[in-house]
């Protein structure tokens, strides 16, 4: 049995990895200030301290074997109005975060990274090697935090893992998506089919995809949870690995759509709305380096399973009231 930090744990992906861990008999610790996480959520099992990553040195100790690091700042738009609150919170709070592991001498750390890191691709599917150009404050903020994880693997010997995640989707249990505002595709087309939109706004069909909307790459949230669990195996002294994770599959926006109708049994209106200033036609991942260097392999990569999970979900949080 390992000891383990979570931060950011009472949110969306950070209260799923922390279930897992809990399940594989490690002990958890979840550290969140429940900005955006949820108590309700924190892991029956899994020790709970509301508090800021900032303070982190309060709480960490030469006890535990890691960290796992979701606190985070995460919708793009916001990034944009109000940047000083992601560079203050996940650069920031990061750094202090590493300070706090390197006197408390906790010398493994899995990161919560983004494909934002991206930005416009210029091929697909994308790998690691690609091209790293954000174009939101929220994606340079989550590649600047990469850049002090490396300088710090080669500095003061810490083992890292950063798992760059496409679009995360399902939900497992009671864990699922909760955002406000929410601006994810699924959660938004299940909040028509119960009755919380008037319909869902496709936003662009003259893509050059198949059906000419945009093409994204869903991974479940429960697969993305394994490959933490592996990262924590993997993570070498002295290294930063970077690794994407996605399906290798796209979607496209109608696709989903079509989904939802069929796994709900409701109409699901839609209005063709102009492009997104910004949206690539596709973006898909290549998980090659996750399969090599983790041993991961997505196991639930159908699309109308991953939607069947979050329409459970949806139904057993209605009404939202978030």
């Amino acid at each position: 049995m390992s000891k383990y930090l979570v931060t950011g744990g009472a949110g969306y992906v950070g209260s799923v990895v922390a279930a897992h861990l809990v399940e594989a008999g490690h002990a958890v610790t979840v550290l969140d200030d429940l900005s955006t996480g949820f108590r309700e959520a924190v892991p029956a099992g899994a020790a709970f301290i509301e508090g800021r990553i900032q303070d982190a040195a309060r709480w960490l100790d030469p006890s535990f074997d890691a960290v796992l690091h979701f606190a985070a700042f995460s919708q793009v738009g916001e990034s944009v109005a109000v940047p000083e609150k992601y560079w203050s919170n996940n650069v920031g709070g990061t750094m202090a975060l590493l300070a706090a592991m390197r006197d408390a001498d906790v010398r493994t750390l899995v990161f919560s990274s983004t494909a934002a890191t991206y930005g416009e691709p210029v091929s697909t599917p994308i790998t690691e090697t690609a091209p790293t150009a954000p174009t939101s404050p929220y994606g340079a903020s989550k590649l600047a935090v990469d850049h002090m994880i490396a300088g710090e693997c080669a500095a003061h010997g810490l083992a890292a893992v950063s798992l760059r995640y496409f679009n995360v989707a399902g939900a497992y249990g009671r864990c699922g998506e909760r955002h406000a505002p929410e601006s994810h595709l699924i959660p938004l087309v299940l909040q028509v089919a119960l009755g919380e939109r008037e319909f869902i706004s496709v936003y662009g069909d003259d893509y050059p995809t198949p059906d000419g909307t945009c093409v994204r790459d869903y991974i479940h949230v429960a697969d993305l949870a394994e490959a933490h669990l592996l990262a924590l195996d993997a993570a070498t002294a002295g290294e930063h690995l970077v690794c994407n994770l996605g399906n290798g599959n796209g979607f496209s926006v109608r696709e989903v759509v079509e989904t939802v109708r069929k796994v709900t049994g409701h109409e699901i209106p839609e209005v063709v709305a102009g492009r997104r200033g910004g949206d690539p036609a596709v973006l898909v991942a290549s998980a090659a380096r996750a399969h090599e260097r983790l041993g991961w392999q997505p196991s639930r990569a159908d699309l109308a399973g991953i939607v069947a999970d979050a329409w459970a979900f949806a139904r057993r949080t209605e009404p939202a009231g978030e």
